[in-house]
């Protein structure tokens, strides 16, 4: 639901009022369109978009992008962002005492494949403490942002860790009700896709509508 008490942020900026259907217009579908040229070598690999190494444990963070029919959606632009190691952003408003890592930005993006595949490189991100509640810390979690053709067209989503100890008690993940909705936010720990001696996997489909739809949330959400 947008207004989810337990999360309190949701409580001044959740609608008030019903909301009011606009039709798409002209400028939304012929504004600027996200391609192949859009992106750069290194988007995808958060471990190599500086001079030095960042310091965590490396993973791959992979999976497909479908359609309510279970279609491939393809050419789709995926965004990432997380915090480092230590569970700290690269943000002024991040001030906890955790240190930075100055060969991480924790910002990544690619296009999904013929197969709506998509693949990233970067670092397992920390647990961080957040003032919603008595002691609240945020489990470990990537997010992710999905756009059409075009920036009218956006999704957003968290993906989470098999086995954190902190889902009990955190708002954002339980606002999601059902608990087979929630275990849809949850990747899947993928041995098969692990770099020997190098990374581990983790396997993160993303279904846009329909019955196992992955559960999104509001875009402007920055926790």
């Amino acid at each position: 639901p947008l207004l989810s008490p337990g999360y309190k942020s949701t409580v001044a900026r959740a609608p008030r009022h019903p909301l009011v259907y606009l039709p798409q217009r002209l400028t939304e579908i012929t504004g600027p369109l996200l391609g192949e040229g859009r992106l750069g070598a290194l988007d995808h690999d958060l471990t190599r978009q500086h001079d030095g190494e960042p310091q965590g444990q490396r993973i791959i963070v992979h999976g497909r992008v479908r359609d309510g029919d279970g279609r491939p959606v393809p050419h789709t632009l995926v965004e990432i962002w997380q915090a480092n190691a230590a569970g700290r952003y690269r943000d002024a408003r991040d001030t906890w005492p955790a240190p930075l890592d100055p060969h991480f930005e924790g910002v990544g993006r690619a296009l999904t494949d013929d197969q709506g595949r998509y693949r990233f490189i970067t670092v397992q991100p920390g647990a961080y403490p957040w003032r919603n509640h008595d002691n609240a810390w945020r489990p470990a979690h990537i997010h992710f942002s999905l756009f059409g053709r075009a920036f009218t067209q956006r999704l957003v989503t968290q993906m989470y860790f098999p086995g954190d100890p902190l889902f009990f008690q955190d708002p954002i993940f339980n606002s999601v009700r059902d608990p087979k909705a929630r275990e849809r936010m949850i990747a899947r720990y993928d041995h098969a896709s692990t770099a020997p001696e190098w990374a581990l996997a983790y396997e993160f489909d993303i279904v846009l509508r329909g019955r196992e739809s992955t559960p999104f949330e509001d875009e402007d959400d920055d926790e």
